[in-house]
């Protein structure tokens, strides 16, 4: 796991306190990316999705190189005033603070199968509210990807796991 020799550690960023975790640089190491994008192919393609799930903006760029690799679509969950309507909107809490993920209403995922992939899983906030937005269309939710989870910030009691699992290729 060379990449992670790569990652980048900024603290009080984007508050005072909060240590972000910057894979940016790992993206930009076309070996260290590859690997990412094999572990991240290689942990999830027994799942069979159908979909894949990604929120603004760090998650676009790894949901959609994964996304090519296993042959599924992609679906985009924005930020607020992004979206043409008709939207549907799901507000979330994070560690600095609320927000809230928009997708479009008429996204067609109905029954399908569903991984919703993001770089981190820290509180689980913004996930838990891509999981809602997905269930709501009618997918079923059938795992979380993710490069890296920040084990002390528990997300993973914020998502349902009953039906899916999670994936992280580095646990901190």
């Amino acid at each position: 796991m060379g990449w992670t020799n790569l990652l980048g550690e900024i603290p009080d960023f984007p508050v005072s306190g909060v240590l972000f975790r910057d894979v940016l640089p790992v993206m930009a190491d076309k070996r260290a990316w590859q690997e990412v994008l094999d572990g991240l192919e290689a942990s999830v393609k027994d799942l069979d999705p159908s979909a894949i799930l990604a929120p603004e903006a760090r998650g676009f760029l790894i949901a959609a190189p994964l996304a090519d690799r296993l042959k599924v679509g992609l679906v985009p969950v924005r930020k607020p005033g992004k979206l043409p309507a008709p939207i549907l909107q799901e507000a979330y809490s994070l560690e600095y603070g609320d927000n809230q993920l928009e997708i479009e209403a008429h996204t067609p995922l109905e029954g399908k199968r569903v991984l919703i992939v993001d770089d981190v899983l820290a509180t689980g906030g913004t996930v838990a509210a891509c999981a809602r937005l997905a269930e709501r269309l009618g997918a079923n939710v059938i795992g979380y990807a993710f490069i890296i989870e920040l084990r002390a910030l528990a997300g993973r009691q914020r998502l349902n796991l009953e039906h899916a699992g999670i994936t992280s290729l580095l646990t901190l």
